[in-house]
């Protein structure tokens, strides 16, 4: 069986998130989502809490019909040492065979641990892209089309939008 990891912050999970799955899940078996500085929140780079951005996943999977059998989404603190981070993730997750990643970082890492990785296609990254989204909410730009549905009724539910702009106002602008 392949099972692959896809590490990220998903702050918010957007398309091309989806699509990165998507692509995934053609090559493997099971996907391992990693969602990363879990302990991370209510702040302009990480405005959402792990838990919230489990649900913001689950939620977009269930919505677009992705069979749970086939993902696993586990959150997983940071820690201050690079060099030991993928054996940091190993103790997290269940055994995998393939990270698919795109940051150059977190690809040096994985192949130092002597672990196979592979870099998913660019899907529209200029569009579908974290910093631009939340920077979209702050403004009150319009930001619904780049996230599922169920993700953007899933922010305003809980007033995340509410509350980027909150942060926004008493910590530094853009």
């Amino acid at each position: 069986m392949l099972r692959a990891l896809y590490p990220g912050r998903f702050q918010p999970f957007h398309l091309g998130h989806l699509s990165v799955i998507k692509w995934s899940l053609e090559k493997a078996d099971q996907i391992i989502i990693l969602i990363g500085s879990s302990q991370e929140s209510h702040t302009l780079s990480n405005p959402f809490t792990a838990g919230e951005r489990i649900e913001m996943i689950k939620t977009a999977l269930e919505e677009y019909e992705i069979d749970s059998s086939r993902y696993f989404l586990i959150p997983i603190p940071d820690i201050l040492m690079n060099s030991v981070w993928a054996y940091h993730v190993k103790t997290y997750v269940p055994s995998f065979n393939l990270v698919i990643a795109r940051n150059p970082l977190v690809i040096r890492l994985f192949k130092e641990a002597n672990l196979a990785v592979e870099e998913p296609p660019i899907f529209n990254r200029e569009k579908y892209n974290s910093t631009l989204i939340r920077k979209m909410i702050i403004t009150g730009e319009e930001w619904k089309e780049l996230v599922p549905n169920s993700v953007y009724t899933y922010i305003k539910s809980i007033k995340g939008d509410e509350r980027l702009k909150e942060i926004a106002g008493t910590d530094k602008r853009w």
